[in-house]
């Protein structure tokens, strides 16, 4: 297990066509949703108004920040931030500004910081920031992926971009592999069975595995069907030296957490 302490971050999406309905969410119902998934257990919870699932096609700045501007804004003015962290799943400028000064203070780029513009806001707020690996962009990133060794790109591609970003100021840095993200079920699994050579790097690693199609190309299933796969990946990733798991399921995740902590405090 890693050196840091196991924290679930709780998936809350402010789009119509996130891949799992249950993570959307309704603005007038946005403050109940985010204290439920406090209340659950989660630590982090994680706020995009953007789909990056296969295929997934961009969506201009202004209305991305339009999504979130107001549940931005309730967070601020009810201080939720002052009872977990608050993540912004974005890679746009223009809505990471806003975000960081509404109580915002983690930033979860699935492009791995490659707008410097994004590396700056981090450095300039003091806030966390979460580099991932990804091939290509969401539109093409699963037609044909090709690695000579897997691991070894994704973790030089993570260790140069964790070098930039503390070249420009940042201090808190989390790695995360980016599982379905250009990645065959191949490439994932090898990933997940050898995420101990990217600890060695010295950040926390986040695995977000959550109800992915991964789970449907080992055992056929839809998306509602997938929670069992999902903690099955997480609990192995936890052993493996993650220590931040990125959800829909809070409450479950946290159940079966607690149980594998107390198998290893024996």
């Amino acid at each position: 297990m890693s050196k840091f302490k196991t924290k679930i971050m709780g998936i809350l999406n402010a789009n119509e066509d996130s891949f799992f309905k249950n993570s959307r969410f309704k603005e007038n119902e946005a403050i109940e949703r985010i204290e439920k998934l406090i209340n659950d257990g989660a630590k982090i919870v994680d706020i995009g108004a953007v789909s990056s699932r296969p295929g997934s096609l961009p969506v201009k700045p202004e209305i991305e920040l339009e999504r979130v501007k107001n549940i931005a804004d309730l967070i601020y003015s009810n201080k939720l931030y002052e009872k977990a962290k608050f993540s912004i799943d974005s890679y746009e400028p223009l809505v990471i500004d806003y975000v960081l000064n509404k109580g915002f203070s983690i930033v979860n780029d699935i492009t791995g910081l490659q707008n410097e513009e994004v590396i700056k806001l981090c450095a300039k707020y003091n806030a966390a920031t979460v580099i991932m690996h990804m091939q290509k962009d969401p539109t093409l990133m699963q037609e044909n992926p090709v690695y000579e060794d897997v691991v070894v790109e994704v973790k030089d591609f993570l260790k140069q971009q964790a070098l930039k970003a503390e070249s420009f100021g940042v201090k808190e840095i989390i790695l995360d592999v980016g599982i379905g993200f250009g990645k065959t079920l191949k490439h994932n699994l090898k990933l997940l069975k050898n995420l101990k050579e990217f600890e060695d790097l010295g950040y926390e690693l986040l695995i977000g595995a959550s109800r992915k199609s991964m789970i449907d190309k080992i055992v056929p299933s839809s998306i509602e069907q997938r929670l069992p796969g999902t903690i099955a990946v997480h609990l192995e990733s936890i052993n493996n030296g993650a220590s931040i798991i990125r959800c829909h399921d809070v409450k479950e995740h946290f159940q079966a957490i607690k149980v594998l902590e107390a198998i290893k405090e024996i």
